[in-house]
């Protein structure tokens, strides 16, 4: 099995457990997360809704992202993840949610961030927890890596 699929099936078992749902805001991954969740039979007890918030106008449209924060911290920010994090398990109602924006490439990265940066946030409740991640390879590496990562936190966040 895909490792994408034996992580998110393993996210579901755990979910169901504790009778919880998880939401995702992605932004360089397009989707990916949520559709990894939505392959396993049975996602729809555990998966409440899915946020592809490509522009920042969206971010803030969709997630309630502060506009200012683009100006001052940039797309590719643990602010940004954070908020949107927060703006999945608001608009959700969600316990948990996943929250990615990163640089995924080729073009688009700037010595700050070079691509390959990804931020991931990930929210239970009130707690949240945040990383920068730097995956190599080309876009589809990127987004799988990141892809991988926000499963393996939501699996680390989730109680056992």
């Amino acid at each position: 099995m895909d490792p994408i699929t034996t992580l998110a099936n393993q996210l579901g078992e755990h979910l169901q457990r504790v009778g919880a749902q998880v939401s995702t805001a992605e932004s360089c991954t397009g989707g990916g997360i949520a559709e990894a969740i939505t392959r396993i039979a049975g996602s729809s007890a555990w998966f409440e809704a899915g946020y592809v918030t490509y522009s920042n106008a969206q971010k803030t449209r969709q997630l309630g992202v502060p506009e200012q924060l683009f100006g001052q911290v940039g797309a590719v920010s643990q602010e940004v993840v954070e908020a949107m994090v927060r703006g999945a398990q608001a608009a959700s109602g969600a316990r948990f949610a996943v929250a990615v924006s990163g640089v995924a490439g080729p073009g688009g990265g700037s010595p700050a961030k070079p691509v390959g940066t990804v931020w991931l946030a990930w929210g239970d409740g009130s707690r949240v927890v945040s990383t920068r991640r730097q995956f190599d390879g080309d876009r589809e590496a990127v987004r799988r890596q990141a892809v991988i990562a926000a499963l393996e936190g939501l699996l680390q966040l989730a109680p056992r």
